[in-house]
């Protein structure tokens, strides 16, 4: 599963770190989910969603091409 996490907040102007207290995670949950190398719980996509008022979809995009 792929992301736009890292466009997003750039666009907000916050860093990672901002970012993970608002959603109650660890900075390294949000540097894992750019990198692509871990995939959020649904409330944890919900919550980042939330955060940048998109919905879920728009913040990751499904591959079923890229199953694991």
């Amino acid at each position: 599963m792929n992301n736009r996490i890292r466009e997003l907040r750039l666009r907000l102007d916050i860093t990672q770190d901002e970012l993970a207290r608002q959603v109650g995670v660890r900075r390294e949950t949000i540097v894992f989910l750019e990198k692509n190398k871990y995939n959020p719980s649904l409330r944890l996509a919900w919550d980042i969603s939330r955060i940048f008022g998109v919905t879920i979809e728009e913040v990751f995009i499904f591959d079923e091409t890229q199953r694991e």
